[in-house]
């Protein structure tokens, strides 16, 4: 976290937007920890409340983005061979995939609050052809509701601390 704090102190809101972002592609960042981290420097006025929240969003909207093209350009070869290096293995490859057969779109929207499979939902869903529409508008959904949400907890949490 301090390199992450490090990283926001010296270029903002998109030091923002490309840790989310590397973080939901599968890169070892704590995404719910660096959005709470987020929401207090809003309540301190070091950042923008709104503005975090938008460059929040575009990140994790991204990384989803990517990781779904990752996965319907070059399929599993390339997760089952690189996917260790982003903390996808095959045991939680696995698990995402059953949630995905069981619930289908829902598991991308419901994958934003569960770490792990936040991580690999977007490359299910790419490597199993979801329409890229209906994947960008519940990818959307998603992001705002778990954006705002982490964001705001922290917010709400520093008012409390700072007063």
């Amino acid at each position: 976290m301090d390199l992450a704090a490090e990283y926001i102190a010296q270029y903002g809101y998109i030091a923002i937007t490309i840790l989310l972002a590397l973080g939901i592609i599968g890169l070892p960042i704590p995404d719910e920890t660096l959005m709470l981290f987020i929401g207090y420097l809003a309540s301190t006025g070091v950042l923008n409340y709104l503005l975090c929240i938008l460059f929040s969003f575009i990140g994790s909207v991204a990384g989803m983005l990517v990781s779904y093209i990752i996965g319907n350009k070059l399929g599993f070869r390339v997760v089952d061979k690189y996917g260790k290096w982003i903390g996808l293995n095959p045991k939680r490859f696995d698990r995402v995939q059953k949630w995905f057969v069981r619930y289908g779109i829902w598991t991308v929207l419901f994958s934003y609050f569960v770490p792990g499979v936040r991580h690999a939902a977007g490359y299910i869903a790419g490597i199993s052809a979801m329409p890229f529409r209906k994947y960008l508008l519940i990818c959307t959904i998603g992001a705002v509701v778990w954006t705002v949400l982490f964001i705001s907890i922290g917010y709400v949490v520093g008012l409390k601390v700072v007063a």
